[in-house]
């Protein structure tokens, strides 16, 4: 087990490894000066604040999370209040997602993909019985909804798709009731009809999106440009740094289209090379988790979480290569951003401290066994 979590962290330094390169080079510009170093510099900032977050989480207890969770969770709703208040959240392009304090600065939005999830586990934990089994049915639809809807007050409608669907693997790993699932899709659909029909720019995404696969240059611009910097790579790059879309061509090239970026100067096997590590990334995840008890707060939260980390970075890499609707999401561990990048490695952590977790249900009584465990 041991041999397991050594190759699990060497895979996240790896996957941080390889960010710290690409963000250096995909934040190249055209007129090469000092301020390029900015972000170099605020980059190791952010990788130092989250490497001691992430070691602190795996070293703490792992009751520790249960205890925090509704505390946690309490606090995002807050900050993700307080974000939409003007003069006090930032507001780029037209969204308010950032609370500023001269250097520093914090996205709630990113904040919730590891406290909803924690939250979720915990309500479902104080309504198992001492089996393990759900005995009371909760209300998990509203710390979701009630999340979500300030998120997509910011508004953030790919984080928000993306809670919603994280939210639903969460609830799926903790066995929730199936009728409950039914329940969640009667509200979602006509829900998220209504979020489309009053934002019609989140429709015209989507038929740009399916424009790059009938007309190219009906494409939106970013689906264009992310498709050009994929090809120009080929098959093994240009070369390390020598990347020429990502000067003024490529938008977010250090952010959100990263993915892209390691496809023009690494090639198909750059991109590959990164695949493979998330799908090892996942795996020895699994195998990490493999002693602890299922239907437990530990299990079914670092599950949640090992997947929701795999699952961005494989929406990112889908947006970059036109499989889904264009949507602003960063690659986890590997593209510039303080708040995206500290809240994966705490949940590096947290999953390597729920690792240790020895809870053990106890034994049903002897009427209540199995008939098929009864001598006949």
């Amino acid at each position: 087990m041991q041999l397991t979590r050594d190759a699990f962290v060497a895979t996240v330094l790896m996957l941080l490894g390889i960010g710290l390169m690409m963000v250096v080079s995909a934040s190249i510009t055209s007129r090469p000066s000092t301020s390029d170093e900015v972000y170099l510099v605020r980059h190791l900032v952010f990788l130092t604040v989250a490497i001691i977050g992430g070691v602190t989480a795996a070293m703490s207890p792992p009751s520790i999370w249960r205890r925090i969770a509704p505390w946690a969770f309490l606090a995002t709703l807050v900050l993700l209040a307080i974000v939409l208040i003007p003069g006090v959240g930032t507001e780029v392009n037209g969204a308010r997602r950032w609370l500023r304090y001269g250097p520093a600065s914090l996205q709630p939005s990113e904040m919730a993909k590891v406290t909803l999830p924690l939250f979720l586990c915990w309500v479902i934990d104080r309504r198992r019985s001492q089996y393990g089994q759900i005995e009371v049915a909760a209300p998990p639809l509203i710390p979701i909804a009630l999340t979500v809807f300030l998120v997509l007050q910011e508004p953030d409608l790919g984080t928000s798709v993306f809670l919603c669907l994280t939210s639903m693997i969460c609830l799926f790993i903790a066995e929730w009731p199936l009728w409950q699932f039914v329940l969640a899709g009667g509200f979602a659909v006509p829900f998220a009809a209504g979020v489309v029909a009053l934002r019609p720019y989140q429709l015209e995404r989507i038929n740009g999106f399916l424009a790059a696969w009938n007309d190219f240059d009906q494409a939106p611009y970013q689906i264009q440009q992310s498709l050009t910097t994929l090809g120009v790579g080929g098959g093994t790059g240009v070369g390390l740094g020598r990347g020429a879309q990502k000067l003024s061509f490529l938008p977010e090239a250090n952010t959100d289209f990263v993915f892209a970026v390691i496809g023009e100067e690494l090639g198909i096997i750059g991109t590959l090379g990164l695949i493979s590590l998330w799908i090892a990334l996942l795996l020895l995840g699994i195998r990490l988790l493999v002693r602890v008890q299922r239907r437990t707060f530990a299990f079914t939260a670092a599950t949640t979480l090992l997947i929701q980390l795999v699952l961005q970075a494989s929406i990112n890499a889908c947006v970059v290569t036109a499989l889904l609707p264009p949507k602003g999401i960063p690659h986890p561990l590997v593209s510039y951003g303080g708040s995206s990048l500290v809240m994966s490695v705490l949940a590096i952590g947290i999953i390597l401290s729920l690792s240790r977790d020895k809870s053990k249900f106890a034994l049903p009584p002897d009427n209540k066994l199995d008939d098929t465990l009864s001598p006949t």
